[in-house]
């Protein structure tokens, strides 16, 4: 009996030995036992988009008193356009002495509304003027200057070729008109050469002689006896 109850005690340890050493079944961490992760809060990017820079108080004055002359001048070249040249006697008085950038481009503007190769030339230098500007004025109307004058070099070697053909067609006709003068020359000889020839005698008159008292005496065959 004392030999069976050790057994039975001995059981009993070992039992325990073993539910303390034995690992413990994974359990879910519960609501109570969750650790709350907060995001972590990102800086805000930094802004790379730059502020614009202030003006100056005096430019956007400035801006609308460019355009105002640019428009001038367009209004301008809109009236001249359709001047005759009698019409631009005026405007070349009133502008003869231009000084001032628009006042310059006016002129240029007249004289290209002639479409002669001297004039042309003009308008050309007073571009050129106006481009070697570098007052505020001058350089609001740089574009407009450099535009014409583009213009005006080509409008100008369109009038040098037309010149060139009305030169080449005027040097025909002269060369023509020598001709024609020519021939004109050589039927004038003709014609006076025509005039000198005597006249052919009558048919009738081919073998008959004249006496001395003026009648014809014609001369009869023999007759053979």
């Amino acid at each position: 009996m004392p030999s069976s109850f050790l057994t039975i005690a001995s059981v009993l340890a070992l039992v325990g030995v073993a539910a303390c050493t034995a690992p413990l079944p994974h359990q879910e961490p519960t609501n109570s036992t969750k650790v709350a992760t907060v995001p972590a809060r990102t800086a805000p990017a930094a802004s790379t988009s730059t502020s614009s820079a202030p003006q100056a108080p005096g430019a956007g004055n400035q801006v609308l008193e460019n355009d105002t002359a640019v428009l001038r001048v367009l209004a301008y070249a809109d009236r001249v356009r359709s001047l005759s040249p009698a019409e631009l006697g005026p405007e070349f008085a009133r502008l003869s002495d231009a000084r001032s950038p628009g006042e310059q481009m006016q002129l240029a503007l007249a004289l290209a509304q002639l479409r002669q190769t001297p004039e042309l030339i003009r308008a050309q230098d007073l571009l050129t003027r106006v481009l070697a500007n570098a007052s505020l004025d001058a350089t609001a109307l740089h574009p407009l200057a450099r535009l014409l004058a583009t213009r005006f070099g080509e409008q100008r070697r369109f009038e040098d070729l037309f010149d060139k053909q009305v030169q080449q067609t005027r040097d025909i006709q002269r060369r023509l008109d020598q001709t024609a003068e020519r021939l004109e020359a050589l039927k004038a000889i003709e014609r006076s050469l025509g005039a000198r020839t005597p006249a052919a005698p009558p048919p009738g008159n081919s073998t008959g002689t004249t006496n001395g008292n003026g009648s014809d005496k014609t001369t009869r065959p023999r007759s053979t006896p």
